[in-house]
């Protein structure tokens, strides 16, 4: 009996998601001043990054960054447990640390990477890891890893989330979002946090979306709720509001320890180049001053605008207060012509389609900034209530 054809399975698959509209395909994106981007060469007003305060072309980025290139070169050279651990990565390891009131932090290349080693390294197949049903792919990659057994609930059900808790009595971690990328709502960190203490269970929250643009100073989701004090552990992503890239993972002593001694991606990789480590240092230094608030305040504004706008308008938009703004189309091929229409008028938007959500939920995820102007947010709104009046004329 021949052997099954790798070449043929993704044949099928690649066109089993061209007739399903779910097909991606690899575009060349060059941003610009005041949220724009060009795209293939032309220009448009930009809604699908994560440079949620604009720092990402920031000055006082680039010098440290440059300064970092003069003195440390470009590559780290090395794992950071080998040579690659230098005096940029320490200093920011420590400012991110003292920024949150945790004891201690590492730095991995990525979040995605800093997901991958905390899970790994502190789970074992003998432990449970329980998690949001709408949690980030790096968290369940994480738990795949590490062997554990894997339950997850229905999103921001606490009840539930207690009952997967209570049902295997084994060593285990709860592991959430502290705003959900997709839907940008944020996690009942409230309840959470209470119910990992009586379960005598480790809370772990990725704060991706939420570092940087929420809580005092910036501090994230859990300051916005009041639990900053009482996290254990969370995930600070350098590449969406710092405008930079990489991972700071930060918590109690003896966690942090744990995964440095046993995370592989953390063992085994080349450490984060130092010019980046500079320009998140100096990003940190922004987001914790009076010119961090000032931002965070013109994209509260920006967020408050087009919500009100849109509510008003009838936009089917899921309820977020966050930068991340979901319009449900539900259809994939929907999706796929509403981003096309607004392309048209030169508005440039995620269109989001499984797998990346649940099926029958695609949707456009605008992602607004400080970037962003009174003048953009009336533009984009126009520009919804155009392309939707119209396909809804079509359909009638």
């Amino acid at each position: 009996m021949p052997r099954p054809s790798l070449v043929q399975r993704h044949q099928l698959q690649q066109s089993e998601r061209a007739q399903q509209s779910r097909l991606r395909r690899l575009r060349l994106a060059e941003p610009q001043p005041g949220a724009r981007v060009v795209v293939e060469g032309r220009e448009y007003l930009g809604l699908a990054d994560n440079d949620y305060l604009g720092l990402a072309d920031h000055p006082a980025l680039k010098a440290a960054a440059a300064r970092a290139i003069e003195t440390q070169g470009v590559g780290a050279r090395s794992a950071h447990l080998i040579l690659g651990h230098g005096p940029e990565h320490a200093a920011l390891e420590r400012e991110v640390a003292e920024w949150l009131g945790q004891p201690a932090a590492l730095l991995f290349g990525s979040g995605y990477l800093a997901n991958l080693g905390v899970l790994q390294g502190l789970l074992s197949p003998a432990d449970l890891c329980v998690q949001d049903k709408l949690n980030h792919a790096c968290l369940l990659d994480g738990a795949k890893l590490s062997g554990a057994l894997l339950r997850r609930y229905p999103h921001a059900d606490v009840a539930a989330a207690e009952r997967q808790l209570q049902s295997a009595e084994r060593p285990a971690l709860l592991a959430t979002d502290g705003v959900f990328s997709m839907d940008g709502d944020l996690a009942p960190l409230q309840e959470l946090t209470a119910l990992c203490q009586r379960e005598s269970v480790l809370l772990y929250v990725d704060d991706a979306h939420g570092a940087g643009v929420l809580g005092a100073c910036g501090r994230g989701t859990a300051a916005e709720l009041g639990v900053q004090d009482q996290l254990p552990l969370q995930l600070v992503t350098l590449g969406k509001a710092f405008g930079a890239y990489g991972g700071v993972v930060a918590g109690q002593q003896e966690w942090i320890e744990a995964i440095l001694q046993s995370a592989r991606p953390y063992l085994f990789a080349t450490a984060l180049p130092a010019p980046l480590a500079a320009a998140a240092r100096a990003a940190l230094r922004i987001i914790a001053s009076d010119e961090g608030a000032q931002r965070r305040a013109q994209l509260h504004a920006m967020v408050d605008r087009f919500v009100g706008a849109a509510a008003e308008l009838g936009l089917p938009l899921l309820p977020s207060r966050t930068a991340i703004q979901p319009l449900l189309l539900g259809d994939d091929a929907r999706c796929m012509r509403v981003a096309a229409a607004l392309a048209e008028q030169g508005i440039w938007v995620g269109a989001i389609r499984p797998p990346t959500v649940p099926a029958g939920q695609a949707r456009l995820r605008i992602a607004l900034s400080a970037r962003h102007t009174e003048d953009d947010v009336d533009r984009l709104l126009q520009a919804l209530h155009t392309v939707l009046g119209q396909e809804r004329e079509a359909r009638e």
